[in-house]
């Protein structure tokens, strides 16, 4: 099947975003007077729980027993607190795409293809960077999105990609993923999708066993080049 769609993850793949994340969640912790702080190391540790609030949670079953305990009802408080510092650090301006991925969707786009996001991370942390960095709404920018807070289990299930799929009415042979993580890449595989991977910053040297093509960055990267790494659909 000819190739009619490319399908991203967000955060490390479109832009460097974790270190923004790490810095909204010390100081959502900061302003709620909680002694927790995660330094890139734990951050690191923490990346392979997908989603924010499950990360919290994590962290929170890490401490000791007579560590202060936050209920469901506060880590999602707390959450949606940070997602707004988030926003405000990318409404600063202090985020940049990832090389080569504006060239990429803008060439995308003018042949043709469409363009999704599959990603664990809030529609709201779409809208944020997509504000940041085309100075676009996400709809503008994407046909369309599929967002952590809309599936019932986040990647490394298929949930989020299968959703994308189903929002964009193609069959997963005629589209190819963008991922930086090997969860992300388990999910798109389990998806049925060919995968191209960018290891970002808090990823390098995991395993990217099954991807179609490991890269340091999209730069450079046609949609032709794309259609021929898909395999069949060309």
């Amino acid at each position: 099947m000819r190739l009619a769609a490319l399908i991203f993850d967000v955060d490390g793949t479109l832009a460097e975003t974790e270190e923004a994340h790490r810095a909204a969640f010390n100081r959502a912790f900061d302003a709620r007077g909680l002694s927790w702080h995660w330094s890139r190391e734990t951050y690191r540790d923490l990346l392979r729980t997908p989603g924010g609030k499950e990360r919290m949670r994590a962290f929170q079953d890490s401490l000791p027993d007579a560590a202060r305990r936050l209920a469901a009802d506060e880590i999602a408080q707390l959450h949606a607190e940070k997602t707004a510092i988030y926003g405000d650090i990318l409404n600063s301006g202090g985020l940049d795409l990832r090389p080569g991925v504006a060239g990429l969707i803008a060439a995308a786009r003018a042949g043709g293809l469409r363009l999704a996001v599959a990603t664990t991370t809030s529609r709201a942390n779409v809208t944020a960077l997509t504000r940041c960095c085309w100075r676009q709404e996400p709809d503008t920018v994407f046909d369309a999105i599929a967002a952590g807070d809309e599936v019932a289990a986040k990647k490394p299930a298929p949930d989020v990609y299968r959703l994308a799929l189903a929002r964009l009415g193609l069959p997963p042979d005629a589209c190819i993923a963008f991922e930086d993580s090997a969860i992300g890449l388990r999910a798109a595989l389990a998806a049925g999708l060919p995968v191209v991977v960018t290891p970002s910053t808090y990823t390098q040297g995991e395993d990217f066993t099954g991807a179609a093509l490991v890269a340091d960055s999209l730069t450079g990267l046609t949609p032709a080049q794309l259609a021929r790494i898909g395999g069949d659909l060309a």
